[in-house]
């Protein structure tokens, strides 16, 4: 899989679907989240990609980017994105941006408003609350300590799955080898600069010139961005429609992959 040399990363990316020029609907490039990168979206990929060309990367901190210590920002991830979208000419693309995703997705299309057509925002908010820069840093900090790993990711798969994931040991079990053994580890400096890196997020300011058609979509029972905290933030976006699925958690994609595809498909095309 391709890597390209930008803003003085190796960013690791991944493309699907139809060559470009083969369809007429617009590319989609998709970021992922806290502790995530392009493997996240496994679960909705191959139906993401079957009409359209699929864009995926990760983050500088995570997965295949390296160095996984290089500084880091909401704005510069944009900033990478962008980059990337032109080393792949890429003018103007859908854009979908899950949890952490949602910030660096929100922050491109208000500096770059002309670069997108549609915009998904899932399980995200227009800004970080003092809870979750806490709670962000102390994950940071147990990581640091060096936590057992299968208790650091139980802890964090309580705040991002719902109660009925943990009915089921043996879902639990395998969610816990696959990320426990998966080779492309994030580092505890690449975790703690993605941390960092959400602090004090806030782009409220200006949603309301951002024109670009947009869906909010989130879970009903989302610990981390809670609907009823983000929701009228986010709905001050223009032309944003919200779609909140009942019962559902913070990893909507994963957890439930028809709860999400169902609007995100139906908004984009």
């Amino acid at each position: 899989m391709p890597v390209t040399h930008i803003n003085g990363i190796d960013l690791y990316y991944e493309l699907h679907g139809p060559a470009r020029g083969a369809e007429e609907r617009a590319p989609l490039v998709a970021v992922a989240g806290l502790a995530s990168d392009s493997q996240s979206w496994a679960t909705v990929m191959k139906p993401l990609s079957e009409h359209r060309r699929l864009v995926l990367f990760d983050n500088r901190g995570c997965g295949r980017t390296t160095p996984q210590d290089a500084p880091s920002s909401i704005d510069v991830m944009a900033g990478d994105c962008v980059a990337l979208a032109d080393h792949l000419g890429l003018e103007q693309f859908d854009l979908l941006g899950h949890s952490m995703g949602g910030f660096i997705a929100l922050a491109l299309a208000l500096e770059h408003p002309q670069r997108i057509r549609r915009l998904v925002l899932a399980n995200t908010a227009a800004s970080s609350s003092a809870r979750n820069d806490a709670l962000f840093a102390d994950w940071a900090t147990t990581l640091d300590a060096g936590m057992e790993p299968a208790l650091w990711f139980r802890n964090f798969f309580y705040w991002i799955f719902t109660p009925g994931f943990f009915a089921q040991p043996e879902v639990v079990a395998e969610a816990l080898r696959l990320a426990i053994d998966y080779p492309y580890p994030q580092s505890p400096a690449g975790f703690r600069g993605q941390v960092a890196a959400m602090r004090g997020f806030d782009r409220r300011a200006g949603l309301a010139d951002l024109r670009a058609p947009t869906l909010v979509l989130g879970g009903e029972r989302d610990l981390i961005f809670p609907p009823a905290d983000v929701l009228a933030d986010l709905l001050a976006l223009p032309n944003a429609e919200a779609v909140i699925q009942p019962g559902q958690a913070h990893a909507l994609h994963v957890q439930d992959p028809a709860a999400f595809l169902a609007p995100v498909l139906r908004f984009l095309d």
